[in-house]
């Protein structure tokens, strides 16, 4: 066949796979394997334009082959295999043909969604109310219809988890949350259309346009990309007029081509994942995530909860909300306003016959009480706390009132956790801090040279943050006996933390400063988010 010929690759590809000394896949080559979506997740595939493909007998002992269109970009290569966990063959594929690959891969799975859910009956949770695409921004008559449709599918083309409308003295003024930090997105002039835009968004979210004096909640769904989003809503009065914060919640970004969402897809390194399968994998007893809100702490419990389900346990959960659907799950919302507490539904849920509890937060001392005793009486607890590090959980339920010998009881293990940006792939360069910064840090200057400090210098990838992506990094405190008798005596935090660190207990601070020694962030970022833990 010829190199212009329809499947195969394009010269250049070949030219490149040849100077490289690398096999060259065309399109239908591609079309012939099957992707390992449980390594390489495909929304992961599609923003880095690369795949993990299974390997047929032809391509040798490595059980993975590695797809790529750039043989220069040997970070990627690397970060493949890393993801193969496994030896890889090196393949090299036309951009054009590994976008269409995916594109496809994409398709067969929504449609297998569907399939799914026909079978299985379900029923639709949400009415779609805005159908939000290129065409439709472009379609949209009003004014504030049109500016609202398109600040929502910039922030989903952008990846933000977070939209904020702000009012201003002259208009109003739009930021996206991006890899967790703010940024400033455009500012319009004219507070009519502020007003406007607010109102439509009242009536998105099913809220009164009249209540301009009180805080309101709400939510709505939108399509996009062929997907349903479900969109929160707060609204909240100020000086210049209303505020408005809209909270994404992607359920199916969260979750890998084939509908299951690992803990090896979030970017912990070897050792954390290690200790947290372990306290995942034990019968009973209760395992706490910590860390301030957006640091991935459910996230984590969802995965964790995935990839230890088998079927054979009695799986209840109580969230406020429910943020992703698991399969074969009972999941139960929080309801307030109708008496539904998350201390409540604990106690239905111990006569459902559990055997693995996931209490989305807990909140006051009659839900800690519930938990610990559901620990102590044969059951498998998981639940999040908000606390800065995982020794500052003590002091949280000690504050609720708590028994310290009945939670020493029941605790399995603390996991406290935080997103680091990552450097930008593509405009990183090396750089020397400065000697105050690697001291303050812990880093000593012997130590520091052997180190290759890296930063991103900002370019139109990384929006010119110079970070790109996010990787959770953890702290893990697993108890032993002595840890419970201290613990139950009510020993001081300090000689906590040293017999924690005798039993090599890993700091937030130590764990992100790994990551600083690997390229993969910067000191300012590890400052910015772990120096007050």
């Amino acid at each position: 066949m010829s190199a212009g010929a329809q499947g195969s690759p394009p010269p250049g590809a070949e030219q490149l796979a040849e100077r490289f000394g690398l096999r060259c896949f065309d399109s239908a080559e591609l079309q012939r394997r099957a992707g390992a979506f449980e390594r390489l997740p495909l929304a992961r595939a599609q923003q880095r334009q690369a795949a993990l493909l299974r390997a047929l007998p032809e391509d040798g002992v490595a059980p993975y082959v590695a797809v790529f269109s750039d043989p220069c970009d040997t970070e990627l290569r690397i970060q493949l295999e890393e993801w193969a966990a496994a030896a890889v063959t090196p393949v090299l594929a036309s951009a054009a043909d590994i976008h269409a690959w995916l594109n496809q891969q994409e398709t067969s799975a929504r449609a297998l969604e569907q399939v799914v859910a026909l079978r299985g009956g379900e029923s639709d949770p949400g009415h779609v109310v805005e159908v939000l695409s290129l065409a439709t921004v472009d379609e949209a008559h009003s004014p504030a219809v049109k500016f609202l449709n398109s600040v929502l599918y910039d922030a989903l083309r952008d990846g933000a988890s977070d939209v904020h409308l702000e009012s201003t003295p002259t208009g109003l003024m739009v930021k996206y949350r991006i890899d967790g930090v703010l940024e400033l997105e455009h500012r319009h002039s004219g507070r009519a259309l502020g007003e406007q835009v607010i109102s439509r968004l009242k009536v998105l979210s099913d809220l009164d346009i009249g209540e301009r004096r009180v805080p309101q909640d709400g939510s709505f769904r939108v399509e996009a990309q062929q997907r349903a989003i479900d969109l929160r809503v707060s609204i909240m009065p100020g000086v210049h007029g209303e505020d408005a914060v809209i909270r994404i919640l992607d359920k199916q970004a969260m979750v890998e081509a084939q509908g299951r969402l690992t803990l090896d897809a979030l970017g912990f390194d070897a050792p954390a994942l290690a200790a947290l399968r372990q306290l995942i994998e034990a019968p009973y007893g209760m395992l706490l995530v910590t860390g301030p809100t957006g640091s991935g702490k459910t996230t984590t419990l969802y995965a964790a909860l995935s990839e230890t389900h088998t079927g054979r346990e009695k799986i209840v959960t109580i969230e406020d909300p429910v943020e992703y659907q698991l399969p074969d799950v009972l999941q139960i919302p929080v309801n307030e306003k109708k008496g539904l507490t998350f201390a409540r539904g604990l106690r239905s849920i111990l006569r459902h016959d559990p055997d693995k509890i996931m209490v989305g937060e807990i909140r006051d001392r009659e839900t800690a009480e519930i938990a610990v005793q559901s620990a102590l009486t044969g059951h498998m607890v998981l639940s999040t706390v908000h606390a800065n590090n995982v020794f500052d959980v003590f002091g949280r339920f000690t504050h609720m009132g708590l028994d310290p010998y009945a939670l020493a009881s029941a605790l399995n293990g603390i996991w406290a956790q935080r997103l680091l940006r990552l450097n930008c792939s593509h405009c990183r360069k090396p750089y020397r801090p400065a000697d105050g910064e690697l001291e303050r840090a812990g880093f000593d200057r012997a130590a520091a040279a052997v180190h290759l400090f890296l930063r991103g210098t900002g370019c139109g990838h990384c929006r010119g943050t110079g970070y790109r992506g996010r990787r959770a990094v953890a702290e893990v405190l697993r108890l032993d006996d002595e840890l419970r008798e201290m613990i139950a005596a009510k020993e001081p935090i300090r000689r906590l933390k040293e017999a924690a660190r005798q039993r090599g207990t890993r700091s937030l601070l130590q764990a992100a400063l790994d990551q600083v020694a690997r390229g993969e962030t910067t000191l300012e970022e590890v400052r910015r988010v772990t120096m007050a833990a």
